[in-house]
């Protein structure tokens, strides 16, 4: 474990975590660990996430295989989106733990977006890393983001153009508000998922949009109105993740249209959901991070750092 790596940095609102990406290899090793949140909560407040980070930082990094060696360099995100104006406390603690490491250890630091970080893990545990010269289409599917973006690349590894999202709540909160419903635990995404896969629906779903922005939150008065109608949990749960397989499809299409044969990026922990990746997988040519890679995680923001280190090094 001493042979020459990156370290990345991501505490996310959701999850802290830690990456050594290794740039010779492009293999990547990481650890990761969920904030705690009370039991009936869908989250944390950003002062209560920014203290569980700090306090889970330290073991994060501990569980994480580093060796002797010093890292060529560390990488951390520092914001929700490559967006001036994009900004959550939450990624203080990693930024400064990362600029801290970097310092001491007389390295490069460089900062990306957390939203980048999912990109990058898409492509690293898709094995699509050639698509980091070519412009692609993506979607970020997650607890707090449900975007679809128009990707290039650019100086930061990653130029992402929000084409379309959501107009109230994302995927994720939804699952979990379903969760909540249903008296499932926090964050809800496998329990729904593993009910559904014993569920049915099998009649039509019409999704709501204004233009190519979807609209999520009459959903869950919806799935109030079906549970208290007696709809068992499974084929609750089984609706919900067909509307959001409905919703993914149509944009995915909107996205494509005029656009030629761009590949279609999915990640974002919402997508690690087996239904709705095979409803994509049998309309589109898709790339899809592992689901171990899907929700939030260092990796990609490792990624991140090795190549940034690599340009000014001249070795890309």
């Amino acid at each position: 474990m001493d042979r020459p790596f990156v370290l990345g940095l991501d505490t996310s609102n959701y999850t802290t975590s830690a990456a050594r990406y290794e740039p010779e290899s492009s293999t990547v090793c990481h650890r990761r660990k969920l904030l705690p949140v009370r039991e009936g909560e869908l989250g944390l407040r950003q002062s209560d996430a920014l203290f569980h980070h700090i306090r889970q930082l330290p073991e994060v990094l501990d569980s994480l295989p580093l060796g002797e060696a010093r890292p060529l360099a560390v990488c951390a995100s520092d914001r929700p989106r490559s967006l001036s104006d994009s900004y959550m406390p939450c990624f203080l603690a990693g930024k400064t733990a990362g600029q801290t490491a970097a310092r001491v250890c007389g390295v490069p630091f460089y900062a990306t977006s957390h939203q980048n970080g999912h990109l990058a893990a898409a492509l690293l545990s898709a094995g699509r890393l050639d698509l980091l010269d070519k412009p692609f289409l993506a979607f970020h599917v997650s607890g707090g983001t449900f975007e679809v973006l128009s990707v290039s690349p650019g100086p930061e590894v990653f130029v992402p153009q929000k084409i379309a999202g959501t107009l109230d709540i994302s995927a994720g909160q939804l699952i979990d508000r379903m969760g909540q419903l249903l008296g499932l635990g926090f964050p809800a995404g496998p329990q729904v998922e593993k009910l559904a896969l014993q569920g049915r629906w099998g009649k039509k779903v019409v999704p709501t949009f204004r233009g190519q922005d979807c609209c999520l939150s009459g959903m869950e008065n919806k799935a109030g109105q079906l549970l208290e109608a007696g709809t068992s949990p499974e084929d609750l749960c089984r609706f919900v993740l067909e509307y959001l397989a409905a919703v993914l499809c149509q944009m995915a299409e909107d996205a494509l249209a005029g656009r030629g044969e761009l590949p279609l990026v999915f990640s974002g922990g919402v997508m690690s959901n087996s239904i709705l990746r095979e409803t994509l997988a049998r309309r589109f040519r898709c790339v899809f991070a592992t689901p171990e890679l899907s929700a939030d995680n260092a990796a990609g923001v490792a990624l991140i750092g090795g190549l940034l280190y690599q340009r000014e090094r001249g070795d890309r």
